[in-house]
């Protein structure tokens, strides 16, 4: 499950000077963790660090996934992930029993595009996810740097229908991924996608709960989840679904949501790439990208419904 470290989109503050000086942001590799042994790290983030591993009795290779929330915790001498303070305390302590939650509830998923979890645990002071890991190319690097934008119709029908099916199990088991975009589809062999990292994920029907923080991807990120009072709902990962798609289309990253709401230069799909593609899938796409919320489709249903 290969990722690419945060880019300007994902800023990551520098973390406390104390952390940086006891001990490094990631684990070292050959740190024994339950009955894993890390090998090297894949990502870190803002909520995050994520890990090749191996599981020490059959050598299967695993990712895994730690909650390190780097803007109000760090790493201690003793590899535990602490608070920065007593100000954090309490906003590290309800985030690791959501990141517990949440993966209590994807454990039980089960679903040939929605990444595998195998297991999770607590050490070092959090909690640890353990997932499958596939090999396969990132979409969001294969469109940048091999495609350039432009894939094949047959590209978008080859991938989208099932990304889209995994999206649906995801609210059907009462949650929103809320972090859609081609950095986190994972292109197997034969155009078969998988879906990673649900470390935005919330529960739905939304229910306000206090968390550490929020993600934000702009050009992917909805309009309503800028918002602190935004109406977060299948809606929203429909929009991002349908901005990873755009991108499918140029190769590039949409204009954010913030700007499309107050002067949208985002020329319609139907208009712009009329020549190349069908009239039905570029104006799924557009309905998709609406930036009003009831301006979308309300379900990956509905969404899939005039998918051509």
């Amino acid at each position: 499950m290969r990722k690419p470290l945060p880019g300007p989109a994902d800023p990551v503050p520098d973390p406390p000077p104390e952390a940086s000086e006891e001990v490094g942001y990631f684990l070292e590799p050959g740190t024994v963790l339950d009955q894993y042994i890390i090998e090297r790290p894949l990502a870190g983030g803002g909520f995050s660090a994520v890990y090749l591993a191996r599981q020490r009795s059959d050598q299967l290779q695993v990712a895994i996934k730690e909650y390190l929330p780097r803007r109000i915790a760090h790493r201690n001498r003793y590899r535990e992930v602490v608070p920065n303070g007593e100000g954090t305390r309490r906003s590290f302590l309800q985030g690791r029993q959501l990141f517990l939650e949440e993966a209590k509830v994807l454990a039980r998923l089960r679903h040939r595009n929605i990444v595998e979890v195998l297991n999770f645990f607590r050490a070092n002071a959090t909690v640890y996810l353990v997932m499958t890991f596939e090999y396969g190319k990132i979409l969001g690097d294969y469109l940048i740097k091999e495609k350039k934008g432009g894939v094949s119709e047959q590209f978008l029908h080859q991938v989208f229908p099932p990304l889209l099916d995994g999206i649906r199990a995801i609210h059907d088991h009462g949650l929103l991924h809320l972090d859609i975009k081609p950095h986190n589809v994972l292109i197997r062999s034969g155009g078969d996608p998988l879906l990673l990292d649900f470390g935005a994920c919330q529960p739905y029907p939304y229910v306000e709960r206090a968390r550490f923080g929020k993600v934000l991807s702009n050009g992917f990120s909805p309009i309503e989840q800028y918002d602190a009072h935004g109406v977060l709902g299948p809606w929203s990962d429909i929009y991002a679904t349908g901005a990873t798609m755009r991108m499918c289309l140029d190769g590039h990253f949409p204009p954010s949501a913030l700007e499309r709401a107050e002067r949208d230069p985002l020329v319609p799909a139907s208009k712009a790439f009329r020549r190349k593609y069908s009239p039905a899938l570029l104006e799924a796409i557009d309905w998709a990208m609406a930036v009003a919320p009831k301006d979308r489709p309300q379900s990956v249903g509905e969404f899939l419904a005039v998918f051509p």
